[in-house]
């Protein structure tokens, strides 16, 4: 499949925003934190607990904005607006990362809650933006090279990263502080110059007609929408399933770093392992979207939750680097492919003239499950003093997720053929 120019666009925001996502949410941030809060004497468990609490705080945020901003930019030329919006507030919270004092942990954790607010929000309209540039019969293929290249754009920057923090700050020029610091620079950095074509040159090719009171005009379409949900039965099923089972995906990752901390890993051996798993999810992306087009989107769905089932059971046996190792990598193999695969599903499932409106809920779900499931997973954590055990709960709601979405055909009235 030959991708256009606006789908390449759209294909390398997600290489952009990659930076972000492993060197501030993953690989870098969650470490750099664990460590100043240990030197203001809060407990491991504690700072896990804390860096948990901090994601559900900024995801509440977005959550409660989404629908609304949904509807605001299915109006004419407004996509590409609210995106640069966000992401460039984004940018800004994640270049000043770098400028607060290694002592102020508690100030770092609120400028972390700004940074992903503009992180997430800027998703909301990118999502979106994916039914604009792609057919539904490209959806599968567009959408998974998108993770891809995200995962390729992830590793790419993270060696950066590595260049200082594998060279002892180029020979002892660089604390370890100041390398974290400079990770984050190369985070912001990377996010502009690779997210400016979409930013730039976006298109919104589907849109609500114009009116002259937009605000007061989407809050009362997104009253409409929640009835208008019930119109599309599948959708709204899909997107109970979607709750239960997606941010499992995110956490499990994002806290990865902080179990293999708890676990005694060393810092240069969490990124490798990280490194190895960004790698692994660069080839296993692509293979969930052609296993979408021989098999169907819905069975391939399947088999990437019954994936994640199995990590957070194998979670409970992690002792050794060889365990962590392992975990990491069944990780790689399906965490790009759920998320692929679970965008273009909804996709097809929406009216495309207010595709924003529909993944405004999309992502308030998944927003609202990211507020659940890190406390879920911190509260866990802190009752047992044990990170591992706070993984293995979150089998809970993938088993759920998995149940629901199997039982939508049934539930809607429709055939599984259809996926």
């Amino acid at each position: 499949m030959k991708f256009s120019k606006q789908q390449w666009g759209w294909i390398f925001y997600d290489w952009a925003n990659s930076g972000y996502g492993i060197l501030v949410t993953t690989a870098v941030l969650p470490v750099y934190f664990k460590a100043i809060a240990a030197d203001a004497g809060v407990s491991a468990a504690n700072s896990t607990a804390y860096w948990g609490y901090a994601n559900s705080v900024g995801t509440l945020i977005v959550s409660i904005l989404a629908p609304l901003l949904g509807t605001l930019a299915d109006y004419p030329r407004m996509k590409r607006r609210w995106l640069n919006v966000f992401t460039w507030a984004g940018i800004v919270m994640t270049f000043c990362l770098a400028l607060v004092l290694s002592q102020h942990w508690i100030l770092l954790l609120a400028v972390y809650i700004l940074a992903s607010i503009g992180y997430s929000g800027g998703n909301l309209f990118y999502d979106s933006f994916l039914t604009d540039i792609a057919a539904n019969d490209e959806m599968d293929r567009v959408s998974s090279t998108g993770y891809s290249m995200g995962y390729l754009g992830g590793v790419i920057a993270f060696i950066i990263f590595l260049v200082p923090e594998l060279t002892n700050g180029f020979g002892g020029k660089m604390s370890s502080y100041a390398i974290a610091k400079f990770s984050f620079i190369v985070a912001a950095v990377w996010w502009v110059i690779f997210g400016w074509p979409l930013l730039r040159h976006g298109q919104q090719k589907y849109s609500m007609a114009a009116v002259d009171h937009p605000l007061s005009d989407s809050f009362s379409r997104l009253k409409k929408t929640v009835t208008h949900l019930r119109k599309y039965r599948r959708a709204c099923w899909f997107l109970v399933a979607y709750f239960f089972y997606i941010d499992g995906v995110d956490t499990i990752f994002t806290m990865a770093t902080s179990i293999g901390r708890d676990l005694g890993v060393k810092t240069g051996m969490l990124m490798v392992v990280l490194l190895a798993v960004q790698l692994i999810a660069v080839p296993f992306s692509l293979p969930y979207g052609w296993a979408a087009d021989k098999i169907g989107t819905r069975r391939a769905l399947i088999i990437g939750i019954c994936v994640y089932i199995v990590i957070c059971l194998y979670a409970l046996r992690l002792k050794t680097l060889f365990d962590f190792w392992f975990l990491a990598i069944l990780i790689g193999t399906s965490q790009g492919g759920i998320q692929a695969l679970s965008r273009s599903y909804f996709g097809r499932l929406i009216p495309k003239n207010s595709s924003n409106e529909f993944f405004g809920f999309y992502n308030i779900l998944g927003k609202f499950s990211a507020i659940i499931v890190p406390v879920l997973f911190g509260v866990v954590s802190q009752l047992t003093g044990k990170s591992t055990l706070g993984a293995c709960s979150l089998s809970i709601l993938f088993i759920v997720g998995l149940l629901v979405f199997i039982s939508v055909s049934r539930l809607t009235g429709g055939s599984s053929d259809q996926d």
